[in-house]
């Protein structure tokens, strides 16, 4: 006789429910993640790819880039919180609800040791699965960038120079992976 399964399938009501507390709750395929505050060197490299992004995503007028916290369903019921992402906005108007802000154009988890397993496999499913363009897992302790595509079974791994242009009309981002993660050490 087989012991019944008792794990909790969460629904994206519950979590929305869950107390202010400092910890980040997402909520993919019915599994509850739960991360605590990032440390300091992930708030440094999120800054430092927001400086960039920024940037570039306002001079090309290629959507809106927003951060965590957020409460991204990607059309199926999910809650996700990337550390950045670009959404897409057909009609020049900032989204009003999370609800209507759709498939992001670009999702950036950086990586945390709390993080891992969430964002290395269980989001990057997810968002492979919800047709996100372009996911980029920032290890800023190894100084790369792996990218994903909804169709990779393996990553890009860029540590020297990252590329993304996710419109053809507009020159691509290039950005210098060194560099910017010398930046994000302070070095």
């Amino acid at each position: 006789m087989g012991m019944p399964d008792v794990a909790k399938v969460w629904t994206r009501e519950e979590v929305l429910a869950l107390p202010d507390d400092g910890k980040r709750y997402e909520l993919v395929d019915g599994e509850l993640l739960v991360s605590p505050s990032p440390r300091p060197l992930h708030q440094y490299a999120q800054q430092q790819f927001n400086l960039i992004l920024a940037a570039y995503v306002n001079r090309h007028r290629l959507g809106g880039l927003l951060c965590s916290p957020a409460d991204l369903d990607l059309r199926s019921e999910q809650l996700v919180q990337p550390d950045l992402f670009v959404l897409r906005q057909p009609d020049g108007r900032p989204v009003r609800a999370w609800a209507d802000a759709g498939i992001p154009l670009l999702v950036v988890e950086i990586l945390s040791p709390s993080s891992v397993r969430a964002d290395r496999i269980v989001k990057r499913r997810l968002y492979q699965r919800s047709g996100v363009p372009t996911y980029w897992l920032v290890d800023p302790e190894a100084r790369r960038v792996e990218v994903w595509t909804p169709a990779d079974r393996v990553p890009l791994t860029a540590d020297r120079e990252l590329v993304w242009q996710p419109n053809s009309a507009v020159p691509a981002l290039v950005i210098d992976l060194p560099a910017c993660f010398r930046a994000i050490a302070g070095e």
